[in-house]
């Protein structure tokens, strides 16, 4: 029998799939010119003074090219954390040190984000499905690296055995 879908608990690799999910989705909107209609237009700034025609293209090629390599920086070290199984200490802290750096990338990525929404005119609705869901990996992300505490104290067991074995010898 299966568990109602609303009983479910995350899966292991929800931090994973989410990741996915949310790479697609932020790609999405930056090949859509992060919702831009005018793309070519003029900047006014508030004091009246204008940039140059195409002002607009330059800056979304910039945060779109910033925003595709943050997301790619996180799927890559998600992926390198998780392709480790650590049984000792030092695969351990390297696990950890990519966890780091996925959680690192989240919030550039956000601060990216934040940073296109104030500098381009697009609605802050337009951003926020985005922004709470980057939140969302960040908690998923500190939950994976929370679970490495069973598999160091897993490595700490069986170092305590083998040294227990290694006195009696």
């Amino acid at each position: 029998m299966s568990v109602l879908k609303n009983r479910r608990g995350l899966s292991k690799l929800e931090f994973y799939h989410n990741a996915r999910k949310m790479r697609r989705e932020i790609t999405m909107l930056v090949l859509r010119d992060f919702g831009i209609y005018s793309r070519g237009a003029k900047f006014k700034e508030d004091t009246g003074s204008q940039q140059p025609e195409g002002f607009y293209d330059e800056l979304i090629a910039e945060f779109a090219k910033n925003v595709r390599l943050l997301l790619r920086n996180l799927i890559w070290n998600i992926t390198a954390g998780n392709t480790i199984y650590p049984v000792n200490s030092a695969e351990l802290q390297e696990r950890r040190l990519y966890q780091d750096r996925a959680i690192v990338a989240c919030e550039q990525l956000m601060q990216e984000m934040l940073y296109c929404q104030d500098v381009i005119p697009v609605k802050a609705s337009k951003f926020m499905p985005y922004i709470e869901q980057i939140e969302f990996e960040i908690k998923l992300l500190k939950g994976w690296r929370k679970a490495n505490s069973k598999i160091e104290d897993l490595i700490a067991e069986r170092k305590n055995k083998k040294e227990g074995r290694e006195a009696k010898s």
